[in-house]
């Protein structure tokens, strides 16, 4: 059955180095979109980033964010929204505190934080080279209460880092998951952890798109890296690792394309899209 929807990871998947993407992969894109299939951004990242990227590829389709907890049309209408509790955030940070790592929350416009962001943090990063309007936003609060009153319903993710201590982060992510079972916990990088609300992953996010336009899973291929990318890697008729996917998800896929360094995406279009 020939693919219609292809659902793409940002993150050491569709970009070379966390910020650019190759004229490779742009090139098989607007091909696959100019022969009628639907190409959808499917990140951990915020909305309003995940736009820009899908913007400067000239995507119409959905945009997938926050790990499937949002999915917002590419004029910034909500398609879906699941946002976390005050007593979910409340069991994040007290466990992220408890083993002395740095959290932050997400909404669709950036970070709501009740600390400053290190300046390496890749929207910091990124944001040097954004005009002013493009820039991810950074809210500095006080506490949850406050970050709830001022942003009902728009917080979406928290992301628990630490680069030094890979241990210490594992055991809080365990601990977490004993803790509130109505968490969704999975890693995007192999320095942190990320919560959203149950039912809130790529893989049930993909689900929901293929209904938006009446697909089957057959008519899916799904392309990512990491454990985050698990849920849809599994969803998807193919199912796509990339050649630097951790070993979990290329067990999980029917194809092992090149790294995201080498247009793997440009090559797993080719093959199965553009044959």
């Amino acid at each position: 059955m020939a693919i219609k929807l292809i659902c793409i990871d940002m993150d050491g998947t569709l970009l070379m180095d966390q910020q650019n993407i190759s004229e490779e992969n742009k090139s098989a894109i607007k091909k696959a979109v100019s022969q009628g299939v639907h190409v959808a951004i499917t990140t951990g990242r915020v909305y309003n980033c995940a736009k820009l990227y899908s913007d400067d590829i000239g995507l119409k389709t959905p945009i997938i964010a926050s790990n499937g907890a949002f999915i917002g049309g590419s004029n910034g209408e909500v398609i879906y929204n699941n946002p976390l509790t005050p007593n979910e955030v409340k069991d994040f940070l007290s466990t992220s505190k408890k083993y002395g790592l740095f959290s932050y929350l997400t909404a669709n416009f950036g970070i709501v934080s009740t600390d400053e962001l290190p300046e390496d943090h890749i929207y910091k990063v990124l944001n040097n080279r954004l005009k002013d309007d493009e820039k991810i936003k950074f809210k500095v609060i006080n506490s949850i209460d406050e970050a709830f009153n001022m942003y009902p319903n728009e917080l979406l993710k928290g992301v628990c880092l630490e680069k030094h201590n890979i241990e210490k982060l594992i055991q809080a992510k365990n601990e977490l998951k004993k803790l509130n079972p109505e968490l969704e916990i999975v890693s995007s990088w192999d320095d942190n952890f990320e919560i959203m609300k149950k039912g809130s992953s790529k893989g049930e996010a993909v689900s929901q798109l293929a209904k938006y336009f009446n697909l089957k899973r057959d008519e899916i291929m799904c392309i990512g890296d990491s454990e985050n990318d698990l849920s849809m890697i599994e969803y998807a008729g193919i199912g796509v690792a990339m050649g630097n996917a951790i070993d979990k998800v290329k067990k999980s896929a029917q194809y092992i394309t090149a790294p995201n360094t080498d247009s793997g995406v440009a090559k797993a279009i080719e093959k199965f899209v553009l044959k």
